[in-house]
Order: C-alpha cells, then structure tokens, then sequence
C-alpha cells in the first residue's frame, strides 16, 4: 500500500497524541504494513531537513537563472554564474546604477519582511536607520563608485523595525560600461 506525503504527517500527528497504553494497543496493527513505501515515522524530521534544503537550492537556481535572464536581455558582459559560484545569501537585489531596486528574490522578503513591492523603484538606503554606521555608509558609496566588487556589513532594519547586521557583497554589472548593481545579502553575526 502507497501512503502520501498527507497521510504520514496526518499518522505522524495521530500517534504523538496517543497515551502509551493507546499506542501498544495499535502499534503492531501499525508495523504490520511491512511492504509499506511510508518512510518510518522516525525519519519524518530528517527527511522534511532533507526537503528543505532541496527546496532552498531550487529556488537559489531559480534565482540565478532569473538574474542571468535579465543579464541576456541587458546585455551584461559579466560571468553571472562565476558571481554566484561560491556565494552565500539570503537575499539578492538588482539595482540600476542610481542604486534603484529593480529586482529582489524571495529570499528579500524573508531575511526582511518587506514584499517586492516594497522595495521596488527605492534605494536599499530604505532599509537603513538609527544604528547604521554614517561610516559605513560613507564606505559603501565610495567603493560604489569605484565599479570595484566588494563587501561590507551594515546594519540594517526589517519592516518590523528590529536591526541585523546584514553582510552585502556588491558587484558593478556592465556592458559597455556599468549600468547596474547586484547584491547578494544575508544576514550575519
């Protein structure tokens, strides 16, 4: 017999709310199903681990494949793969070279609260407040305009004002010469 996905969760929740008397009552009715393809109820956390994290790498391939869309259609001269290659983020935002959002991935609006709505047509200085470094925001501007790759931490602020220190690294995305931005965010420390 072929149980789905449903049917274990729904006999998973089940038995954790037996009583021990409950549970030897039932659990050899339960065992019998040898020929079963239901994955034993011990395995249910490490298997839902496992399905997480492939999700989490479908979706950061869903993003890099969005980006590199963007860069066939811009006509970005960089290696989009070799800026992911290695890479660890949460989040990704695509500015235009006035630092405007154009893009953000899902992992934005998690790591952040905000929706893409939110961010579009803004700066990331949106995400910015009261504990961000003037220092550091001095920096950032500065290698900006260096069209350098590069890294720093800032302290931003989620849509429901609490602050995280958020590692950025920002690459200049060009053609001919730089016309956006990509930063790949996630949040540290």
């Amino acid at each position: 017999m072929k149980h789905n996905l449903y049917d274990m969760m729904a006999l998973d929740i089940y038995l954790s709310s037996l009583s021990d008397s409950e549970y030897d009552a039932i659990k050899d009715e339960i065992q019998s199903d040898a020929h079963s393809s239901m994955p034993p109820l011990l395995s249910w956390d490490i298997y839902s681990e496992g399905y997480t994290q492939q999700m989490d790498e479908a979706q950061r391939e869903q993003d890099i494949i969005k980006v590199i869309s963007m860069a066939k259609k811009l006509n970005w001269k960089n290696d989009i793969n070799r800026i992911f290659d290695k890479e660890q983020f949460d989040a990704i935002l695509v500015t235009d070279i006035n630092q405007r959002i154009i893009w953000v991935n899902q992992g934005f609006t998690t790591m952040t609260g905000y929706a893409k709505s939110d961010a579009i047509n803004k700066t990331p200085r949106f995400l910015q407040g009261e504990e961000t470094s003037e220092n550091t925001k001095r920096k950032i501007t500065a290698k900006l305009k260096r069209n350098k790759p590069f890294t720093e931490v800032i302290t931003n602020y989620r849509k429901n004002g609490t602050p995280y220190q958020c590692e950025v690294k920002i690459f200049p995305l060009y053609n001919d010469k730089t016309t956006h931005f990509i930063a790949l965010e996630r949040e540290v420390g």
